[in-house]
């Protein structure tokens, strides 16, 4: 079993089920799963989102939440032996480079 092609499988799957299966009308923006680090043991998941455009606290307490729900529908998508639990974390790292790349473009326009 390579650790990589489980994270990418549970970060493909996971997107999925939050575009698909959440349908809280709270959850705005645009959500990508931007990483999914497992442990070795298969025991825990880390899951990195990211929301641009709408309200990112709300919209990552709301995904926090439904762990479980997610957790549910992953065991007929994600074919391994143990199943992670998952813990969530909000990636505001795109939203940072486009705030520093505004930035730039600003002070390039001021030349």
């Amino acid at each position: 079993m390579n650790i990589d092609r489980v994270n990418a499988e549970m970060a493909k799957q996971i997107a999925l089920i939050i575009s698909r299966d959440l349908k809280d009308p709270r959850i705005t923006g645009m959500i990508s799963v931007t990483k999914v680090s497992v442990t070795q043991d298969l025991k825990f998941a880390k899951v990195y989102i990211s929301v641009l455009n709408g309200d990112a606290q709300t919209t990552f307490s709301i995904i926090s939440g439904a762990a479980g729900h997610i957790r549910n529908e992953l065991k007929s998508k994600v074919k391994i032996r143990t199943l992670p639990e998952l813990k969530f974390f909000l990636d505001d790292s795109i939203e940072y480079g486009m705030k520093i790349e505004n930035i730039l473009k600003d002070i390039k326009g001021g030349e």
